[in-house]
């Protein structure tokens, strides 16, 4: 996505490391240039304000779980793998084979 519009950081950066800003998992110099980009590029902020949205409303509705770290690596590595390109499983490779042969 981009609006077409020059700016000093690319809209592709600012949506690879959209959920980075959205958790402050970045350092805060990244976290101006992200809100700077935001004032200039609509496109971007109204991706931002979609994901802020849904991120509400899981926290919400999910919110009161914990959640098992190697779960959130897990899916943060799938995550990675389709923002990459690169072919995704079809089978859970962490399954034990009485699991896989189930489905």
């Amino acid at each position: 996505m981009s609006c077409g519009e020059p700016h000093e950081t690319d809209c592709s950066e600012i949506l690879d490391h959209l959920y980075e800003f959205l958790d402050r998992e970045m350092p805060d110099s990244d976290c101006v240039k992200f809100e700077h980009h935001f004032e200039e590029c609509s496109p971007c902020l109204e991706k931002y304000g979609l994901e802020q949205a849904v991120k509400k409303l899981v926290k919400r509705c999910c919110g009161h779980d914990d959640v098992p770290g190697d779960l959130r690596d897990k899916v943060m590595g799938r995550i990675d793998l389709i923002r990459s390109g690169q072919a995704v499983p079809e089978q859970d490779v962490t399954a034990s084979p009485a699991t896989s042969q189930e489905s």
